[in-house]
């Protein structure tokens, strides 16, 4: 009888739902491309509000590389990440059932797409790809999405040619990120690079979200000293991704958490949003099958 109940105890708990209680600690992490410390700083809010909400100590991650939050959300360091839609992509095309996609920025317009934006400096009289050739052009990092993967795909379907040093661009550089690009073409490193930005609002202000809003809260930049030179079709924005092994309710706690942030707290929104935005809204795997098509491609 002591067996059978033993066994009966050992089955329940088995099958029982793993809880909150079940971890001792919450993972987030955050993508490259912009000072570590920044993107600590502007994500400390929302470190805070998770272990309020979860109860247990939280942790903020910036690697110095998209893919050291791929890596981690793969090898289970890491538990929660806003991904761009190239780095979802690599995470989905990697472990299909390492993260589920859950939210994405959404915004002021209500729309969820955004732009991978070409840039030059004014005084460089370049205004246009076609004065581009010959010159120094900027990626940021391969598992970008606007800062790699679409204008490796556009770019030179528009120009003819490929993305490789001395055919189109006399070099073509990877700079290391979003911000690295931004202040790289700013310093005159390289003559032109692309970037990411909602397209929305004045371009002064380095339109209402992205890394040229960043860059100009930064005091990084004055976007009187640059121009626009080429813009992307419209990207996805990409996903808030849970690591998929975590209990049910840690999944729906950070969701609610997430999906309320705009509402709760203005400007710990902004921090973590990039700028200004509506709110973080629900989005499926579905959204993103065309930038894994993208990505497959590159691959191949």
């Amino acid at each position: 009888m002591k067996k059978l109940m033993a066994a009966l105890v050992a089955t329940t708990a088995m099958a029982a739902p793993a809880l909150a209680a079940d971890i001792n600690e919450f993972r987030i992490g955050i993508l490259g491309g912009e000072n570590a410390q920044d993107r600590l700083n502007n994500n400390e809010c929302l470190r805070e509000y998770t272990e309020e909400e979860l109860g247990v100590e939280t942790k903020l991650f910036a690697p110095a590389d998209y893919d050291g939050v791929i890596q981690g959300l793969l090898g289970g360091t890491i538990d929660m990440a806003w991904l761009g839609a190239s780095g979802y992509a690599k995470t989905y095309l990697s472990d299909p059932e390492a993260v589920e996609p859950v939210l994405v920025k959404v915004n002021t317009d209500g729309g969820y797409g955004y732009f991978s934006i070409g840039f030059a400096r004014k005084d460089s009289g370049i205004t246009s790809l076609e004065d581009m050739k010959g010159k120094t052009f900027g990626f940021g990092d391969p598992n970008s999405t606007s800062g790699y993967l679409i204008p490796s795909i556009e770019i030179p379907a528009a120009t003819g040619s490929t993305m490789e040093s001395g055919d189109y661009f006399g070099e073509v550089k990877f700079t290391g990120g979003h911000e690295q690009t931004i202040v790289a073409v700013n310093n005159g490193d390289v003559d032109g690079g692309v970037t990411w930005a909602d397209g929305l609002g004045d371009w002064e202000d380095g339109y209402q979200s992205g890394a040229l809003r960043r860059a100009v809260d930064a005091g990084l930049v004055d976007m009187n000293d640059m121009v626009q030179i080429w813009k992307s079709k419209p990207i996805p924005e990409g996903p808030v991704v849970l690591r998929t092994a975590l209990p049910a309710d840690v999944k729906e706690k950070m969701t609610a958490l997430m999906a309320g942030l705009a509402e709760k707290d203005r400007e710990c929104f902004y921090g973590v949003a990039a700028g200004e935005a509506r709110a973080f809204e629900p989005i499926t795997h579905e959204a993103y099958e065309v930038i894994i098509e993208a990505r497959k491609l590159k691959s191949n």
